[in-house]
Formats: structure tokens, C-alpha cells, sequence
């Protein structure tokens, strides 16, 4: 049986015939399609991976998502959700196949290329990816039967993949999708640095908040995790509550939390250039009352527990703009800005905070143990794509001893679920030497750590070695 090691590299040169033992080499890299359905974003991508050169570049030759119009209920309905993706998957996947890679002379004719409607003959991916979960289980199953079936019809392997996994790995794609603008004759030196193992990962969006440690594309432990809340979901309920109703009433889309954060800092950091961190723990403790006399409490301000909580956060945003009113006044526009920006200030440095005492304790396991320090923390995740998140991080690593620690995250546009990151992962899953059989269903629950009860990524069945 191959190692790991040697599997990752004769992948690069593999290719799939459509029969089950076999597989030739070939020198050009990996062609996927990718589909994401795991909520309200239907999204399809064409990514390859060039792994001909030292510069291991890839493409993205078509994203695109589609999200399902769920303004009438500020908020994600799930059955519409579901309709949304059953009416445009088919759409996009055809609108996709133009944007695969015009077949070459070898492929022309052969089982490698298939024909357009239009009689133009495209490059067959070499594998489908699809999001196999966590998430909505009547969504990702459209996606998944999807996957499957063209998985059938053109008979290459198929990757089902962990949603939050893509998003861990997504500043991966995003280094390599910069190499793809290298210069081959660029030196190492000059080359985008990609986020080697061990790393820290923030994922934080409308449905998880966790801090992961990562040290193989399937070995991610759980340092923290959200006990009520995910942060994202209480920014967008914040901001319900926040933003006038107006602007609400006008948004063409459902990220409030997007939204609050262009309510709140309109100029950007021109806004929040004079922001300070807390130097010590102590100074968090502080309370900071408005000059309206309101306040708003760190979670768990207290403990130095790994845990998050960010549901006190909405709740107590409801309860001021109830009190005012209860008094029958008016929120003047000064003071929704300011209870938007406390939100989000509190929201993130309480993730800072035990950002920053996970990293003390790896830092102290690892000089036990003369390991590697944690070099990078990853931030992932449609709250990712928030400016002053990422200030306030930056912040607190500097003030704090991390100042060493890179902070990486990807583009806004690859922040939120999107099928190229779900490409990208299948990719590096494929790489390793996994692809999974047609008869996997979809997983509305799925851990990332190997140490939990359903044994993480690898831990479902369904897996298969190539």
C-alpha cells in the first residue's frame, strides 16, 4: 500500500479512466467540479490544480453562487432555501461545463473529453466535489445527488466534503491561487507563503464558532467552541435590532451582520483607527458604561475557560432598544451607531481573548515538548470578512506577545460558502489518496476533531482509498 506521502505525490500525476482499478499517470494536475449546498448558497466552481511546475499554481475557471431570496423572513428559511438550490443547481452546473478547459489533442476523442451542446470539447474533470455536510440535510443532499450522478455519468471518482474542513483550508487555495500570477522562475523567496501545519483556525460565521488546531488536512482539534450562539448568528440578531427599519426594509440581502458593520464604521478604519485592546486580562474586567448608560459584558469575562458565548451579546442589545421603547423614545441615529460598534467590539475581543489563551498554552506545550510553535492563525468563515474583526485580532496578538503570529484569511468573496473552497479541499482530499463511494449520504452533524465520538472527517463511512 502506498504511504501517504508517496500517494500525494503519484496523484499529481494520476488520472481516472472510469474503471475501478484503473488509473495511468499523467504530468498535468488535478480538473474538479465543485458543488456547495449546505444552506442558503447554491454555489458551483471549476478549480484545477496545476502541479506540472515547483510552483503548484491553481485556477478557478468559473464560481459562481446563487443565494436563496429569504428577505420576507430576515433570515434563512430553510424550505425556500431548498427550493432555491433545486431551481438553479442544474443552471449552474450547465453554465459551468463552458468554462472547463478546452480538451487537448490527447483528450480530443478519448475518454478524457466531453462535448458541448455547442460541439466544442471540453477537458473531463477528474473527480467531482461535493459538500457531503455539516449542514442542512435536504439541501446538501441536492448537491450530493447532484455530485453523485455526474459522477456516474462520466465515470471519475467522486469527493464527498466536510464543509468546515474547506473553509480551514481556504487560505490554502488562496496562496495558490496567488502562485497562479508567479512567474515560474520567481525564487522560493518570493513566492506567497502558504499556511503550513501546525496552525490555529478561527471559524466563525452565521452557524459556528470554534477554534481549531490544525495539524494535517484531517487532523483538527476542537480547542473552543460556542456553548449557545454562534457569533455570527447574534451579529445579524444585533443588527435586526440595531439598524433602522429602513434600511432593513431595503437590504436586498439577509447579512445583517454585514450590514451592521457598514452601519457602524462607514468609513472603514478611518473609523476604528483609534482602536485600543485591553493590554491585560484586568483591563478586560473593566466596565465601559455609554453616555446613554448602557453597558454591554464580556461572556465568561471572569473564567479563563476555552469556551465562547455570544447569545448575552444579542440578548442585551434586544433588551436597550426594548427599554427605549418601553420609555417611548426615539434611538437616535448617534446611539444605534454606538451600540452597533460595542457589539461588535465585545463580540471580538471575547474571541480575541481566548484566541489568545489558547496560543499561551500551545506555546507552553510546545516548549515542553520542543515542537513547533504555532506560527499562523487562520481566520475563515463569513465573519472573517469583517475589517474590524481583523483589527481587533491583530491587536490583541501584538499587545499580548503573539506579535510573531501571522494572521491569515481569505478574500470576502471566498470568506462566505462558496463551491471553489469546497473544490479546493476535495483536492487536497483527493491528493491524500480519499475519494468516497456513491452510497454516502449527507451528515446534518460532522465533527472536524478525530478525538470526538463520530471520529471527525474521517470518521463517517463512506470512505474509500484510491
Amino acid at each position: 500500500m502506498l504511504t501517504s506521502s508517496s500517494t500525494a505525490a503519484l496523484l499529481r500525476k494520476r488520472i481516472w479512466t472510469g474503471s475501478r482499478n484503473c488509473i495511468q499517470y499523467r504530468r498535468r494536475g488535478l480538473l474538479t467540479l465543485a458543488i456547495e449546498t449546505s444552506c442558503d448558497d447554491t454555489s458551483v466552481a471549476i478549480v484545477e490544480k496545476d502541479s506540472s511546475t515547483h510552483i503548484n499554481s491553481t485556477k478557478v475557471h468559473f464560481l459562481e453562487s446563487i443565494t436563496a431570496d429569504t428577505r420576507e423572513y430576515r433570515g434563512i428559511h430553510p424550505l425556500l432555501a431548498l427550493e432555491s438550490h433545486q431551481e438553479n443547481l442544474a443552471k449552474l452546473v450547465n453554465k459551468a461545463l463552458k468554462h472547463l478547459p478546452a480538451a487537448t489533442e490527447t483528450d480530443s476523442g478519448g475518454p478524457r473529453s466531453i462535448t458541448l451542446a455547442d460541439g466544442s470539447r471540453r477537458r473531463k474533470p477528474d473527480f467531482i466535489s461535493t459538500t457531503r455536510g455539516p449542514g442542512m440535510r435536504s439541501n446538501l443532499f441536492v448537491g450530493l445527488d447532484t455530485g453523485k450522478g455526474l459522477s456516474v455519468a462520466w465515470q471519475i471518482p467522486f469527493v464527498g466534503v466536510h464543509h468546515m474542513q474547506a473553509h480551514l483550508l481556504t487560505p490554502r487555495l488562496v496562496s495558490s491561487l496567488s502562485r497562479a500570477q508567479t512567474d515560474s522562475h520567481d525564487t522560493a523567496s518570493n513566492l506567497p507563503t502558504t499556511p503550513e501545519f501546525p496552525f490555529l483556525s478561527i471559524l466563525v460565521s452565521g452557524g459556528h464558532s470554534i477554534l481549531v488546531k490544525s495539524s494535517s488536512i484531517t487532523d483538527h482539534e476542537i480547542l473552543a467552541s460556542s456553548v449557545d450562539t454562534a457569533i455570527g448568528d447574534a451579529l445579524d440578531k444585533s443588527a435586526r435590532e440595531i439598524l433602522p427599519t429602513t434600511l432593513l426594509n431595503e437590504a436586498k440581502t439577509t447579512m445583517y451582520g454585514k450590514m451592521l458593520e457598514q452601519f457602524a464604521f462607514p468609513n472603514g478604519s478611518f473609523d476604528y483607527a483609534d482602536y485600543s485592546p485591553p493590554k491585560t486580562r484586568g483591563e478586560e474586567l473593566v466596565k465601559r458604561e455609554s453616555p446613554w448608560g448602557w453597558s454591554l459584558t464580556a461572556p465568561f469575562a471572569n473564567t479563563r475557560e476555552l469556551r465562547f458565548g455570544f447569545s448575552s451579546i444579542a440578548t442585551t442589545v434586544t433588551k436597550v432598544m426594548g427599554s427605549k421603547e418601553k420609555g417611548g423614545q426615539s434611538m437616535s441615529h448617534e446611539e444605534r451607531v454606538a451600540l452597533a460598534r460595542e457589539a461588535m467590539r465585545v463580540s471580538f475581543e471575547h474571541l480575541a481573548s481566548r484566541t489568545v489563551m489558547a496560543l499561551e498554552g500551545l506555546r507552553q506545550q510546545a516548549e515542553k515538548a520542543g515542537e513547533q510553535e504555532i506560527k499562523t492563525l487562520v481566520v475563515s468563515g463569513g465573519v472573517a470578512a469583517n475589517r474590524f474583526l481583523m483589527t481587533v485580532l491583530r491587536s490583541f496578538l501584538d499587545i499580548r506577545g503573539f506579535a510573531n503570529v501571522d494572521i491569515v484569511a481569505p478574500p470576502p468573496y471566498l470568506c462566505t460558502d462558496n463551491a471553489a473552497m469546497i473544490g479546493w479541499a476535495g483536492i487536497e482530499m483527493f491528493e491524500a489518496g480519499w475519494r468516497t463511494d456513491l452510497g454516502s449520504r449527507a451528515l446534518r452533524k460532522w465533527t472536524l476533531d478525530p478525538r470526538a465520538e463520530d471520529g471527525g472527517i474521517l470518521g463517517p463511512t463512506g470512505w474509500e482509498r484510491l
